[in-house]
């Protein structure tokens, strides 16, 4: 009797044990797959050799309690969370509204604007689609005259057209400093320039239906959308209420509202993400630059907030992205 039930207790450790190993596999797979990576450059961001996550891969090994909490970290950053802790929101929210970045600062610093114009070209470009590296980014925006003949004409038209819609939103908020009000008229002048020239109809609110592949919930009828918007951008000039709201809040709600109007035919996230770092400079802090690698977790929170009008997920996403920012910035 004792015997038995020693190998059923034995039985059952090595069962768990599989499904830990097993679990890993599956883990390491979707961070692969979800941040873009290959296998050397998981290797390198776990700081282990690319034959021990091989190993680690195939099951031939496991990996150690250190490197377990770093998987763990890394598939909540790029698959995603299915909640997090109030005091843990608290946490990263106050570290975030300790950054600080002036408008001032970040204009007259040639080589601090250039970073944030690259960088955040590179990122929002590459969520949506874009191949372009990071170094091939940097040449079309040196250059006017520069051709990448490996890429095609949208692609490089979009890195431009990106810096010359960014430019814009910064002047308005410079010219306008502490009068500053966000327009409808100011948000379709961002897309014209964002879209020139890669769409007829950019520059104008859709007068059409749109469907977003993977959501639930439908998009503003296009009867409706000038309302709308007009409705968001009211809300995104009103004084923030202590203790009811907060800036990281602000800049979460209003990205997921303007998502869910969805005003254009092509340019949502892009303009989305262009408000959302320019509201984030009007409050003095560094803006949230969202990570290429965590376009699965970005689009998992924005249908999280969709369906259920809850921000939290998307507000912690927010705040370590103004920390991811500020890394790459300082």
């Amino acid at each position: 009797m004792t015997l038995w039930k020693g190998n059923y207790l034995f039985e059952n450790v090595i069962t768990f044990c599989y499904n830990v190993i097993m679990n890993i596999q599956e883990r390491l797979k979707q961070i692969l797959a979800a941040a873009q990576w290959s296998q050397d450059d998981l290797a390198h961001y776990l700081e282990v050799a690319p034959k021990t996550l091989s190993f680690w891969m195939t099951g031939k090994t496991e990996p150690r309690d250190k490197s377990l909490e770093k998987i763990q970290e890394l598939y909540s950053e790029v698959v995603g969370r299915d909640s997090i802790d109030e005091e843990d929101l608290a946490r990263l929210k106050h570290l975030a509204m300790e950054t600080r970045l002036d408008l001032e600062e970040l204009m007259h610093s040639e080589e601090l604007m250039n970073l944030a114009t690259l960088y955040l070209t590179y990122h929002t470009n590459n969520i949506e689609g874009s191949t372009m590296t990071l170094e091939e980014v940097a040449t079309v925006l040196d250059d006017e005259n520069a051709v990448i003949t490996n890429k095609t004409y949208r692609e490089q038209a979009e890195a431009r057209n990106h810096r010359a819609a960014f430019r814009f939103l910064l002047g308005e908020l410079k010219w306008a400093g502490r009068e500053f009000r966000w327009t409808s008229e100011m948000i379709l002048e961002t897309h014209q320039r964002l879209m020139n020239s890669l769409m007829d109809d950019a520059g104008q609110f859709r007068r059409y239906g749109v469907r977003v592949l993977g959501s639930r919930v439908a998009r503003a009828n296009p009867m409706s959308v000038p309302q709308k918007m007009a409705e968001l951008v009211k809300y995104m000039n009103q004084p923030i209420a202590k203790g009811r709201e907060d800036v990281i809040e602000r800049l979460a709600k209003t990205h997921a509202v303007f998502e869910l109007i969805h005003p254009f035919g092509d340019g949502n996230g892009r303009v989305g993400r262009l408000i959302m770092f320019v509201q984030a400079m009007q409050y003095g802090i560094v803006p949230p630059l969202v990570l290429k690698e965590r376009k699965r977790a970005y689009y998992r929170y924005l249908s999280m907030a969709d369906e259920t009008g809850e921000y939290d997920l998307l507000a912690m996403l927010v705040a370590e992205s103004v920390l991811a920012t500020d890394k790459l910035l300082r």
